[in-house]
């Protein structure tokens, strides 16, 4: 059984819609694919939809823009009540903050002489919830100032970049109790990618656990060999579940990131859905 529980769709920052990604994961042998876009589950019903017609188990899914010691870490959240009015009320306010900040980098990158309008990254966010920094990659790369979304992070929208402007995102330790308060179960994505790895120490996520943390996303692309060894420790030592998968956003990320590249064991999969909220 091959299983992916780590995908985007364009209701975030992907490329596909959920239906077209749930017929493309059946078409790469996947039995198991969760829906993971970011700060919503607008896409849960056509993917659900799809999954029917083409036999796929779908998990519900979400990644959360979470905070800890100033640094951005992702949680995923799985099976969780969608309806939840504390959870809605936090995730409301995570793509308030997307779309804030918007004006604001648009008109830094303006500032170093980038020709780019609010109006033309909102056209190609689409059907996304919130207009984010990868729509404006998107629009840079569109335009010819840069080749792909990794090189328009590197060159102006990662901290410390000319177009990198901070948003709100909750605490990691209450995104985790809100999830669990709403009858869902989570997991820390690529917890060592990004230099994430200098605050979600072996002390730090044996404190998340404290909080109600339920697994480790340790095979991941951005993770190593050395890393997925050490993750994969950690996890044992603190009674975490394992997890793998592609963190597939379609056209918007290279080959690497796959449908499928990465997988989670149906054992470690139906431990993660059995853990208590």
């Amino acid at each position: 059984m091959r299983i992916d529980l780590h995908t985007h769709s364009n209701r975030s920052d992907g490329t596909d819609t959920p239906g077209e990604l749930v017929r493309n994961a059946a078409r790469v042998g996947l039995d198991v694919v969760a829906l993971t876009d970011h700060d919503t589950t607008v896409g849960w019903v056509e993917a659900q939809a799809a999954a029917d017609e083409v036999g796929v188990r779908l998990v519900k899914g979400i990644e959360i823009s979470t905070k800890l010691e100033h640094k951005s870490i992702h949680l995923l959240g799985y099976e969780m009540d969608p309806t939840d009015a504390p959870l809605l009320a936090e995730l409301d306010r995570i793509l308030g903050g997307r779309d804030d900040r918007l004006p604001r980098i648009i008109a830094a990158l303006n500032e170093v002489g980038i020709d780019i309008t609010e109006a033309e990254v909102r056209a190609r966010s689409g059907a996304a919830e919130a207009s984010g920094r990868p729509h404006v990659a998107d629009v840079l790369v569109d335009k010819g100032v840069v080749a792909d979304r990794n090189e328009a992070f590197d060159a102006y929208l990662n901290p410390g970049r000319p177009g990198y402007v901070s948003r709100y995102a909750v605490p990691t330790d209450e995104a985790i109790r809100l999830v669990s308060a709403a009858g869902g179960v989570t997991v820390l994505a690529h917890p060592w990618s990004r230099g994430s790895h200098r605050v979600l120490t072996a002390e730090r996520i044996a404190e998340l656990c404290a909080a109600g943390l339920d697994g480790l996303e340790v095979d991941h692309t951005d993770h190593d060999a050395d890393q997925r060894a050490q993750l994969r420790g950690l996890a044992e030592d603190l009674g975490l579940v394992v997890t793998g998968s592609s963190d597939y956003h379609g056209l918007g990320k290279s080959e690497a990131f796959a449908l499928g590249a990465n997988t989670t064991a149906p054992d470690q999969l139906e431990r993660l859905l059995s853990a208590p909220a």
